[in-house]
């Protein structure tokens, strides 16, 4: 497991989620953990070292 800081999208705060170095490109929905909204995230890992990170706001 990769931690990854990053701003909310929302609250622009600084959090973290765990991510899977073993999946190479994966997208999934997670809370942010200060304001609690949805957040959908997309990374790509090559030889298990993150090369892309997208962190966006869902349409509410």
């Amino acid at each position: 497991m990769y931690e990854h800081f990053f701003q909310c999208p929302y609250c622009w705060e600084e959090i973290s989620f765990l991510l899977d170095t073993s999946v190479s490109n994966q997208t999934y929905v997670e809370d942010c953990e200060v304001c609690c909204n949805p957040i959908e995230v997309t990374a790509t890992f090559e030889d298990q070292e993150l090369v892309g990170f997208e962190a966006r706001e869902l349409g509410q």
